[in-house]
């Protein structure tokens, strides 16, 4: 009876991570479809994509239910290993900042949809390094949730400051536009709005890498919490992830700046 119970919670285990990296994999195509139209903004072959977000956002709100619902029965089984309970809190967090990243890619879909519509419409030169960045920290930290990998996960920690440097020089930029150029206003503030709905993608990506450790290791870096220790060691406890379509890795040339 004892087998056979553990197997059951082993099996629901199981669902939950699957889940998990189903509704990574849905995530990150809706905020790619995102970036490529707001970097691609006057190709004519990205016009559609958008709509493909915005389609894509039922699926995502659907699939943060049943995870939620599939953590919840776990929670009911009592007496759970603490790794399991580790991943089931994680779960529940991973859950929200998944969906949220989904909100910002129709955001960002949205803004696109209005920017097509202004012929004065110009594309900051910082706009397409700052999503490549944007898009490298979450494929690294999805990387990291399903290998397990704290090390891809420290990498992500890391990487926050260049998104928000991008941000600030592109708020500069658009800014002094807005000033000196009063037909370009709402376009520049377009603009502005994608830059935030980056950062906050950006800032989502590192809750997941923060919530990886915790699941992984057990501890709590938020906010810089024991970091240190992390970037010392040089052993990474990993595990074989399960197959996914979410990319693990990625690398981006970051502009220099002056």
């Amino acid at each position: 009876m004892a087998t056979s119970a553990r197997l059951t919670e082993s099996l629901m285990v199981d669902t939950l991570m699957n889940y998990l990296v189903s509704m990574a994999r849905t995530v990150e195509s809706a905020m790619n479809r995102a970036l490529d139209a707001i970097v691609s903004l006057d190709h004519p072959r990205t016009a559609a994509l958008p709509g493909e977000v915005f389609l894509l956002e039922p699926r995502i709100n659907e699939m943060e239910i049943v995870i939620d619902e599939q953590a919840i029965r776990l929670l009911r089984l009592g007496s759970l290993p603490e790794e399991e309970l580790r991943l089931i809190v994680a779960a529940l967090k991973l859950n929200n900042d998944l969906e949220r990243i989904g909100d910002l890619a129709v955001n960002l879909a949205e803004g696109v949809v209005s920017l097509r519509q202004m012929p004065d419409a110009q594309i900051p030169e910082e706009l397409a390094p700052m999503a490549s960045a944007v898009r490298t920290m979450v494929s690294q930290s999805l990387g990291a949730l399903i290998s397990r990998s704290v090390e891809m996960a420290t990498t992500v920690l890391e990487s926050d400051d260049v998104v928000d440097r991008y941000r600030d020089r592109i708020f500069e930029r658009q800014l002094k536009r807005m000033t000196g150029e009063p037909q370009v206003v709402a376009p520049c503030f377009q603009f502005v709005l994608a830059t935030r709905h980056l950062e906050r993608i950006a800032d989502h990506a590192t809750n997941i890498a923060e919530v990886t450790i915790f699941w992984v290791r057990g501890l709590d870096v938020r906010h810089g919490r024991g970091l240190g220790g992390l970037r010392e060691s040089n052993v990474t406890k990993n595990s074989p992830g399960l197959d996914s379509d979410v990319t693990p890795g990625g690398h981006t040339d970051h502009l220099i700046f002056t």
